[in-house]
Order: structure tokens, then sequence, then C-alpha cells
């Protein structure tokens, strides 16, 4: 790795565009200066706990009552939060392993395998992956994770010029678009439940004029508006990929950076270092049958689906899907497909790797999360934001406010907790509608993963790749969309018609 980054410092931006030459010096940049993923983590930490002290916050202070979560002080709000995403740390793991095992079977690796061969060039090779990358994650941003890096490195394998931290950028594009405007966005979907949004959040939402204490998706994600600043955003995301992807001459390849890319299916093959064609799988002796036979593995799907149907019976399917309900789809697909459950046992323990980044730092951002959430620094950001705002600012303020804390806390749905009480009473006091807010949340907080690596750990695993190696093309990708985000929501509010 030493000696394919002293190469680069050979390598100019001669004859690029003017975008091209953006990205290659942000990443020059990056991959000198920027630290690892977990050592971001570690400096967030203490950037949070310093802003604290300096805007009054108390070091040592334990609220009277020990069930409260405010009023702490910053160490103290620390150790509460530090496992308070314990249980979303194992959903995050589990939906990791289970889209890894579903992407890398069988059926989905042949997909994988036709689409990559689409490109013929390094520059249609990156605005093709951002173009798929951005389309999986508005289906289902977990998947996409795991389905775009795969498909970038195959990719790679086709077209072997092209740029692969560039390729491994606009794998992770999606979760800094669109992800949170699409079928698995956090917001929209717990403002959409009874059982998903807290009791706050429903108080204020019926202030605003929803006497249900929820906001329908046909409200928020699938309004003609926000379907319109999500294809635009998802435009300029194309359009930026196309312009900042380097030529041959720039361009640092897979092979330059020490990675082996190996074919994704077939005799011999290996994927990320580990084997996933079936020659490992043998039946040797008689006990082998069961690991052998797809018999039960059909069981348990059809345990599985049989649950599903029942559990959907008679509600919103958006509404209804959670977590642990995309955890159980994606576990029972990534079975089907695998069909034997050996295939499955293997995918699985070859998945397992790629989650190691999110169990070393989520910890760390839950209490991140803690020092906003369960002291006055959440409720003082918010306080500035409003009496710097008026009706038509509103919505970009709360764009810009949820990216930035979105740097800090780089969970949706954690995030929206925090937030949705008093950006909605704002909201009501602005006469802004509710439903508009929350896909302006959405478009504020998806474009903050473009500035962080908390969810580009599980694409980075997939790739071989440290976060300083692309982060310098997803910066320059911000520069584009989130003003793109920022000019929708302007635009667009004065045609919402408010509750």
């Amino acid at each position: 790795m030493a000696d394919s980054h002293g190469k680069h410092a050979k390598h100019g931006t001669a004859g690029e565009g003017p975008l091209a030459r953006t990205a290659l010096r942000f990443t020059a940049f990056t991959e000198k200066w920027l630290p690892d993923a977990f050592g971001f983590v570690l400096v967030g930490t203490f950037v949070v706990l310093l802003f604290g002290l300096v805007t009054g916050e108390p070091l040592l202070k334990r609220p009277d009552d020990p069930a409260a979560t405010k009023g702490f002080g910053l160490i103290d709000a620390w150790g509460v939060g530090f496992w308070s995403l314990i249980t979303f740390t194992l959903q995050m793991a589990m939906i990791i392993v289970g889209g890894y095992a579903v992407a890398t079977s069988g059926p989905v690796a042949r997909l994988i395998m036709r689409l990559a061969r689409v490109p013929e060039t390094p520059r249609t090779a990156v605005a093709f992956v951002a173009a798929v990358a951005m389309l999986a994650s508005y289906l289902n941003w977990a998947f996409s994770l795991i389905f775009a890096a795969i498909l970038a490195r195959e990719v790679a394998r086709n077209v072997p010029k092209a740029d692969y931290r560039a390729l491994g950028a606009m794998a992770f594009l999606g979760l800094g678009t669109v992800w949170a405007q699409g079928l698995s966005g956090s917001a929209a979907l717990q403002v959409a439940s009874a059982s998903s949004s807290p009791a706050p959040v429903q108080e204020v939402i019926r202030e605003a004029g929803h006497a249900s204490g929820v906001i329908p998706l046909s409200d928020t994600i699938f309004t003609w508006q926000a379907l319109v600043a999500t294809l635009f955003v998802y435009c300029v995301g194309v359009g930026m990929a196309w312009f900042v992807a380097p030529g041959a001459e720039n361009a640092r390849t897979a092979e330059q950076l020490g990675i082996e890319l190996r074919p994704l299916i077939g005799r011999g093959s290996a994927y990320n270092g580990q084997r996933v064609d079936g020659s490992d799988g043998e039946q040797r002796r008689p006990g082998d049958w069961l690991e052998h036979s797809p018999l039960f593995s059909l069981l348990v799907v059809l345990l599985g689906a049989v649950y599903l149907v029942r559990y959907f019976d008679g509600k919103n399917f958006f509404n209804a899907l959670d977590l642990n309900t995309v955890n159980l789809i994606l576990f029972l697909l990534a079975l089907l497909l695998h069909w034997r459950p050996w295939r499955m046992a293997r995918a699985v323990r070859d998945g397992a790797p790629a989650a190691a980044g999110v169990l070393l730092q989520f910890p760390l951002y839950g209490g991140i999360f803690g020092m906003i959430a369960y002291t006055g620094i959440s409720a003082r950001l918010a306080g500035w934001l409003v009496q710097a705002s008026n009706q038509f600012f509103f919505p970009p303020l709360v764009a810009i406010y949820s990216c930035i804390l979105g740097v800090f806390v780089p969970s949706g749905g954690s995030k929206w907790v925090i937030e949705a009480p008093y950006v909605l009473e704002a909201a009501n006091e602005l006469k802004v509608d509710a439903g508009w807010m929350v896909v302006v949340y959405d478009l504020g907080e998806a474009s903050a993963n473009l500035l962080q690596p908390f969810w580009m750990l599980p694409t980075l695993a997939i790739l071989g790749l440290k976060a300083r190696d692309i982060m310098g093309y997803t910066f320059t990708m911000f520069l584009a969309c989130f003003p793109g985000a920022l000019l929708a929501v302007t635009l667009l509010a004065p045609h919402v018609t408010g509750r």
C-alpha cells in the first residue's frame, strides 16, 4: 500500500476537467491527512465534549432522578449513551451479514456480473456504479451497501483502468443522497407508525393538524414535491459522478492499490479473500447430509414466510417494515438463494468481518449521541436555529442543521428522535408543513454521510479500502449534492400545502 501511495505522488491532474481535478486534490489531501474511521470517531468524541464545555454544559453532573434522560453532565451523558445503541448495533451487524449473504448467493452474484459488464470505459464505469447504488439505496439502504460494493469490485475487474477509489465512493453514494427518501427511510417510517413514533413526537404532529398523531407516507416521501426533489438529487449525483471520474492516466486502479480482484463465481474463484464456489462443500461422511440437503432450509423459509404474511396482514407494508423485519426477510432470502445450509453458513462466516467496524465504533457513536441528547446541547442548537429562521428559510436551515448534527450522530432514526420534537414544533409556529419537514430532514441527514465514515464501514470492508481512500471523492460529491438538495427544498416549499 505504501508503494502505491508513493506512485500516486507522481501523478498529476493534467488533462482532467475542473471537477475531476478537485476530486483528485481532495483525495490526495484525505489520503495524507485523514485518520481511519476509528480515529475519526475518537476525535469526534472530544470535539463534541469540547463544544459542550464551551457552550456551558457541566462536565460532571447527575440528575436527581436516575431514570431521567436530561440534565446529565457531559461525562455521565457519554456513559449513559455508550450502550444506548447496543440493539441497533446488533441489528446493523445482522443486516450487513444478511445483505452480504444475499448479494453473494449464486443468483444475485450472476445478476451483479451481468450488470458489471454494462460499462465499458472508466468514466461510464464510475457513473454507472453511482446510478445503480442510488437506485439500490432507494429500495433498501442496508442491502445497497453490500450490493453496490460487490458491483463496484466486479466493475473494476471488467474495466481495470477505472479509478478504484472513485468506484468505491460511488458505491456508497446512495447513503449520501436518496436513501432516506426511499422505502427504508427511518424518519418517514417512524412518523407513519404510532408504534414507532415517540409520544412527544406524536403530540407535536397532532398540533400540526394530523389528528391521528402520525403522518402517512403519502404526505412525506410520496408527495410529488418529495419525488421531484429526490429525482433532482439523483440526477445531480449521476452527473457529478461522470465529471469527477479521472482519466486512465490519473486513475489509481485496484492493482495499484494492491487489491486483488478475483472472479465472483467459478471454480477456484475467491471474493475478498474468501472462497465463494462450492468446491469446499463436498459431502464426505453420512452425517454431512443435513448440511447438504435443502429440506430444512426450505422448511425454515416456509416458517418465516407464514409469519411474515401474518405479521403484515391488515397493515401498511412500509409502515410495518422495521429493521427486525428487514433482517428476517434478508435471512430467509439468503437461506433460499443459497439453497443448501453449508453455503449459507459459509456466506455468513465470510460476511462477518464486514461488521467488525460497526461492533467497534457504534458504542463510541452512542457516547456522542448521549452527550448531545442527554444534555442541553441539542436544545441549545435548536434555539439558535429557530432564532435565525423564518418561514422561507426554515426548511434549508433545518437541512443544514440536520447535516451538521448527522456528522456527530450518524443514525437517521436515533437522530430524528432527538430533533423531531423541537423541529416540528418550530415548523408549527412558522406555519411550515410537518410532512415536508420530514422530507427536508431526510435530505439533509443523508448528505452528512458523505462527510464522515460511519456508514462507509461495510462498503469499505468489502472493497478492501480505507475511509481516506474515498472521502476526497465523497466530499466532492457533497459539494454538489447537498446544495442541490437545499435548492430543491427551498424552491419546492411554496408548493407544499400545509395542514
